[in-house]
C-alpha cells in the first residue's frame, strides 16, 4: 500500500470521521473483493478542499466470500453528503476500483462540540465522541 498526504490538521472532527471512514471502507472492499492487489491512498487539498481517493489494482488472487450487508459505500455516500460534499466509486480502466470523497473548503474549519448529536449513515446518531443512539 502506498500513502500519500494527509488529513489537514485544520479538519473538524466530522471530516477527519469521513475520510478514516471512507479508506476503512476502501480497505475492507479490497480485501474481500480484490485480494492481493495494489493500492494507493492519496489525501489531497486542492485549493483549500479535501480529497480523498483510494484506488486498487485488480485482484491478483481470488475474490473472498466474506458476507455483506451492501451498506458501506451507501453510508459514505450519506455522510459525504452531509458534508456537502460527494462520492464517487467505480472500475478503473485497467480492472481495478477507485473511490473518490470530496469535501468542500467550508467544512474544513469545521470543529464540533463535544457530545454534539451528528448524522450518522442509517438513520442513527452518533455523538462527536463516535458513541451511537
Amino acid at each position: 500500500m502506498t500513502l500519500t498526504g494527509e488529513i489537514p490538521r485544520d479538519a473538524g472532527p466530522e471530516v477527519e470521521r469521513a475520510a478514516y471512514r471512507t479508506v476503512q471502507e476502501a480497505l475492507t472492499n479490497v480485501r474481500k473483493h480484490a485480494p492481493g492487489s495494489t493500492v494507493v491512498v492519496e489525501f489531497r487539498r486542492p485549493g483549500s478542499a479535501l480529497e480523498v481517493t483510494v484506488t486498487n489494482t485488480p485482484a491478483r488472487q481470488p475474490a473472498l466470500g466474506l458476507p455483506s450487508a451492501r451498506h458501506g459505500l451507501l453510508g459514505l455516500g450519506e455522510r459525504a453528503e452531509h458534508l456537502d460534499g460527494t462520492l464517487s466509486h467505480g472500475p478503473t480502466p485497467t480492472g481495478g476500483y477507485r473511490l473518490h470523497l470530496q469535501l468542500p473548503s467550508r467544512r474544513l474549519g469545521d470543529r464540533a462540540e463535544a457530545g454534539a448529536e451528528l448524522p450518522a449513515p442509517g438513520g442513527f446518531a452518533a455523538s462527536a465522541t463516535g458513541e451511537r443512539s
